[in-house]
């Protein structure tokens, strides 16, 4: 069962910028919510499957789930034995400069947000977390400090057991690592497929059909959800700039066509996405 109330988590987040919580075997609400927290989840036993955005996606043992806020996130289903650990993270904390390996990968866990683990690798990541826990139970000085340098240290363990899959992943993948890459940079400057086609050497055509082999989503649907998703992000967490500022911040000149652009992939305006948050 969940011990902890939503309120009590909420104010560990703010207090100390991370917050665990062990013996995960409930999930909710079942309604599609939006995360407001950067949250990682680590699967001890049984499965979950959970539609994130657009996508359905398994989670089983020894997997790891790393979610960015501003996403949809729905339960689908869960097997009776579930049990996870989830390592919640305050989203003022992203733009901390101790935390820039998350910021770096973001990108590729917002398109693969799965990580499978070895049982060694499952065995020291959990050994992280339980360090973290006890971090915070006790009264340090600079317990916010401590904990988000231990986050980054997760985050980097975490990275490591990833990249060495990575690259065991055969030549015609980096096709999908590259675009992966070059999204990040270019996502406010470039919303057509065709650039990133010429970018990695291939045709459009042949370059949506790599894309939506290795990937599982098609180039043009992965390019519409990176920049919403960094608009619900921005809408969400920088209630201090205007619809008008986040607009020119994701290369839209004008608001309208931003606004026109956010309800077609949403169903609803930026201004209601704001209110509802």
């Amino acid at each position: 069962m969940l011990q902890k109330t939503s309120r009590e988590i909420f104010q560990g987040i703010k207090k100390n910028g991370v917050f665990i919580l062990d013996n995960v075997n409930a999930f909710s609400p079942k309604e599609a919510f939006v995360s407001g927290a950067f949250v990682i989840f680590i699967v001890h036993r049984g499965r979950i499957q959970i539609m994130l955005d657009e996508r359905d996606i398994l989670f089983g043992r020894h997997a790891v789930g790393v979610f960015f806020p501003g996403h949809n996130i729905k339960l689908v289903g869960k097997s009776d034995d579930f049990l996870a650990t989830l390592v919640m993270m305050d989203t003022s904390l992203l733009n901390d400069p101790y935390l820039g390996i998350i910021n770096v990968m973001q990108n590729h866990y917002e398109a693969n947000p799965k990580v499978e683990l070895s049982s060694q690798a499952y065995t020291a990541l959990m050994r992280m977390v339980l360090l973290m826990h006890e971090t915070e139970k006790i009264n340090l000085t600079n317990q916010r400090l401590t904990l988000t340098i231990q986050m980054e240290f997760l985050m980097r363990l975490l990275n490591y057991y990833q990249d060495d899959k990575l690259e065991k992943i055969a030549i015609e993948k980096r096709v999908s690592k590259q675009f992966i890459s070059d999204l990040s940079k270019y996502y406010t400057t470039h919303r057509e497929v065709g650039f990133y086609a010429e970018k990695a050497c291939l045709s459009p055509k042949h370059f949506s059909s790599v894309i939506k082999k290795e990937i599982g989503q098609s180039a043009s649907k992965l390019i519409h959800a990176k920049i919403i998703s960094e608009a619900k992000v921005l809408l969400h967490i920088r209630r201090d700039l205007s619809i008008q500022a986040i607009a020119g911040m994701l290369g839209f000149n004008d608001q309208s066509v931003f606004s026109r652009y956010f309800y077609r992939e949403t169903g609803v305006y930026p201004t209601e996405f704001r209110e509802c948050q």
